[in-house]
């Protein structure tokens, strides 16, 4: 049974962790089938976003534990090149040249934490949790925390890794880990809303915007705005510029 379910229309990638029956754990292959659902996304000129959610109740209940201890015994080589595929799916997710927006339901704990704030926009619904757990079965939430204290900063990122405490969404808005809280009952709605309203903007503008954005991350601030002064130029040079420029002024005009 495929872990990930697919499916692309009207500009709008759909990557769907599909093992409900598992709380969608991460295993060796879901994580590989999810990279190449990126990859696919990302190869496929006709996509504007990419939408990441569940089946089932829950998101992500973080890494398969089953198949971690079924490989406990193994060679650091081989628990290596298991945290490296993971690691690579997060880099993939930021630098895909669209936007993608994470649908939580349910609970998003450990890596299912990690990989809804590896998306470019958490939408979470309501009745969502989140939390960083691994210290509770003697683990460490390695392959999150570079992302964690971005959302968060400093402080919070360790009191959030070393207590495994869970989080309601709400605290998680407040905290930094989500964009926004969606009631229940139009959960569905909403996200179709914001998913639609990104499809609808520029490409190039969503491009330029994403790669700037992350790519400040380790500048300082005389380089940051080097690089904006890049992504400006670049950005005057797109037809989207040109003609929404030319609409303004036309507006202008006829005011």
């Amino acid at each position: 049974m495929s872990r990930v379910r697919t499916a692309t229309a009207g500009g709008i990638a759909r990557i769907t962790l599909a093992r409900a029956e598992k709380k969608n754990a991460l295993d060796q292959q879901m994580v590989a089938a999810l990279l190449a659902a990126v990859r696919a996304a990302a190869a496929d000129e006709s996509v504007r976003v990419v939408v990441l959610s569940a089946d089932g109740p829950d998101f992500c209940a973080g890494a398969d534990l089953k198949a971690l201890a079924a490989m406990v015994d193994a060679g650091a080589e081989v628990h290596r090149k298991d945290a490296e595929l993971l690691g690579q799916l997060f880099l993939t997710l930021r630098s895909l040249p669209r936007p993608v927006v994470a649908a939580v339901r349910g609970r998003a704990l450990a890596g299912g934490t990690g990989l809804a704030i590896a998306c470019d926009v958490v939408l979470a619904h309501e009745d969502a949790s989140f939390g960083f757990p691994e210290v509770n079965v003697g683990f460490v939430p390695a392959m999150v925390m570079t992302m964690l204290r971005r959302c968060v900063g400093e402080k919070r990122a360790f009191e959030l890794v070393a207590s495994g405490r869970r989080l309601a969404a709400g605290e998680a808005l407040e905290l930094g880990l989500v964009s926004r809280v969606i009631p229940g009952a139009s959960f569905d709605a909403d996200v179709e809303r914001c998913v639609a309203d990104l499809a609808e903007r520029s490409p190039d503008a969503l491009r330029i915007t994403k790669r700037l954005f992350y790519a400040l991350d380790a500048q300082t601030f005389d380089a940051g705005v080097a690089l904006g002064v890049q992504a400006n130029v670049e950005a005057r040079g797109t037809a989207a510029f040109r003609d929404g420029v030319a609409k303004f002024s036309r507006g202008k005009r006829d005011a």
